[in-house]
C-alpha cells in the first residue's frame, strides 16, 4: 500500500496483505489482514515503528524510498512476532546506523527469532521517553497483548497511542481511518476473540494504565487506524467486564442425526423461552466466528455423539478453544448420544477446567431421541432460563 500522512511528519509506511487467509496455521483471516508501521520524522531524528511481516517487505522498503528516508535512528519493536519484526534485519542492512529500541524481554526473544546482535539495540524501561527532537516518544510496557514482551508507544504532542497488537483488526482495507464503524467492530471483536481473551485480566490493568493518556488517535498494528479512539476502548471494556449477555453458544457435530436433531429441538426451546441462541456446526464453522460468539454468552452448551466410547473429535476441539480462550461464561452443559456407552460427558466435562462455570444437567441420549428426551432438553432449557434470570439477562 502507498504510504499515508496520519499528521506532519507521521506516515503509515505499512502493507496490506489482501490475500492471506490463515494466521499462525490457525486463525481464519476472512478479511485478510494488514501489516501497519509507522514513521515519525522528529525534527532531528527519526523513527520507524515496527515493520511488516517479510512476504511484504518490499512494499515497506518502497515506501521508505519513496519517502526520501535516507536514514533512521532508531527502529522501535513493540513486538517480536514476525508479523511486527521480520522485517527488522533487512531495515538495519538498509540503514546501517540504526538502533532496535525495545524492551528486556523482547530483546532476548528478537536475538532468539531473528538472530539480531546484541550490540544493536538499546533497551527501554517502562515510562522511558526518546526525543525525536520536537516529538516524543513515551515507551509503555502492555505485556499480555497478546505475548509477555509486548509494548506500545505515546506519541506525547500529538497524542498517538500506538498500540502494537492492542485494539487490533484483521482487516485489509483501503482506507487508512475507520470508516465503517459496524464492520470494524466486528473484525476487532473477532481478533479479541481469538488472541486477546485468555488474557482478560491482563487487559484490565493495561487500560487502566492508559486511562490518564490524552489519547487523540490509536494506531494499531492490524487493521485501520482510530482517530475516534472512544469507540474502541469503550468495546474492549464491554468485552473485559464480566457482564454477559442471554445467550446460548452450541457448538454441535452429528454423525446419523441423532444429535442433530436434538439441537433442532433445543435451538426451538431456547427460543420459546426468550433466550439467544447460536448454533455452530463444527464441520462447517468458522473457528474466528465461534471465538467471537464466546465473548460474552452466558452458556455455552456442547452437541456431541459418542464415538468410540468419547465426544466426536470435533467436539473436543470445540471444547478445547473454550477452555483455551476462557471466555467470562456462566453456564456449561453437554448433550448428545451415544449407541452402546462412553464417557462423553465426563470428557468434554474434563476439557473445560480453565472455565469458571457452573455445569448444568447434561442430556445425553441412547439412539435416536424419545419424547422423554425431548422432555429433559426442555428441563435443560428451563434450567438455563433460570440461570439467566438469576443474573438479570431477562
Amino acid at each position: 500500500m502507498p504510504f499515508r500522512e496520519l499528521r506532519s511528519g507521521i506516515y503509515s509506511v505499512g502493507a496490506i496483505d489482501w490475500d492471506r487467509r490463515l494466521f499462525d496455521e490457525l486463525i481464519p483471516l476472512p478479511d485478510g489482514t494488514s501489516y501497519n508501521a509507522y514513521l515519525i520524522k522528529g525534527s532531528e531524528k527519526t523513527a520507524l515503528l515496527d515493520t511488516v511481516d517479510p512476504a511484504k517487505d518490499h512494499e515497506l522498503v518502497s515506501n521508505l524510498e519513496k519517502l526520501g528516508i535516507k536514514s533512521i535512528d532508531f527502529i522501535i519493536a513493540h513486538h517480536a512476532e514476525q508479523d511486527h519484526s521480520g522485517t527488522i534485519p533487512l531495515i538495519l542492512k538498509m540503514y546501517p546506523n540504526a538502533k532496535v529500541v525495545t524492551n528486556p524481554k523482547c530483546k532476548v526473544m528478537l536475538m532468539d527469532l531473528l538472530q539480531i546482535p546484541d550490540e544493536k539495540f538499546i533497551t527501554v524501561v517502562d515510562g522511558e521517553m526518546i526525543s525525536l527532537g520536537d516529538k516524543t516518544l513515551e515507551f509503555l510496557y502492555t505485556p499480555w497483548v497478546h505475548w509477555p514482551e509486548t509494548m506500545s508507544t505515546y506519541l506525547k504532542e500529538e497524542g498517538i497511542l500506538f498500540s502494537c497488537d492492542f485494539f487490533g483488526s484483521h482487516l485489509a482495507t483501503s482506507d487508512l481511518w475507520v470508516t465503517d464503524q459496524p464492520r470494524v467492530y466486528e473484525s476487532a471483536k473477532r481478533y479479541y476473540a481469538e488472541i486477546m481473551m485468555p488474557f482478560r485480566a491482563a487487559i484490565k490493568k493495561n487500560l487502566e494504565k492508559i486511562k490518564d493518556l490524552d489519547i487523540k488517535m490509536i494506531a494499531p498494528s492490524h487493521g485501520p487506524v482510530y482517530d475516534e479512539p472512544q469507540f474502541i476502548l469503550d468495546a474492549y471494556k464491554d468485552w473485559i467486564s464480566d457482564q454477559v449477555k442471554n445467550e446460548v453458544v452450541i457448538p454441535y457435530v452429528s454423525m446419523h442425526d441423532s444429535t442433530r436433531r436434538m439441537v433442532d429441538y433445543f435451538v426451538h426451546a431456547l427460543m420459546e423461552r426468550g433466550i439467544t441462541v447460536k448454533p455452530f456446526n463444527l464441520t462447517k464453522t468458522d473457528i474466528g466466528e465461534l471465538a467471537k460468539a464466546l465473548v460474552d454468552t452466558a452458556t455455552v452448551v456442547i452437541a456431541s455423539p459418542t464415538v468410540l466410547a468419547g465426544p466426536h473429535p470435533a467436539a473436543v476441539y470445540a471444547a478445547y478453544l473454550a477452555n483455551a480462550l476462557r471466555p467470562k461464561t456462566k453456564f456449561a452443559s453437554v448433550i448428545g448420544s451415544y449407541g452402546w456407552g462412553g464417557k462423553t460427558v465426563e470428557m468434554i466435562k474434563g476439557s473445560l477446567s480453565n472455565l469458571n462455570v457452573e455445569l448444568l444437567e447434561p442430556v445425553m441420549v441412547k439412539g435416536y431421541p424419545k419424547e422423554e428426551d425431548f422432555k429433559a432438553l426442555d428441563r435443560l432449557a428451563d434450567g438455563i432460563l433460570e440461570k439467566h434470570r438469576g443474573l438479570k439477562l431477562i
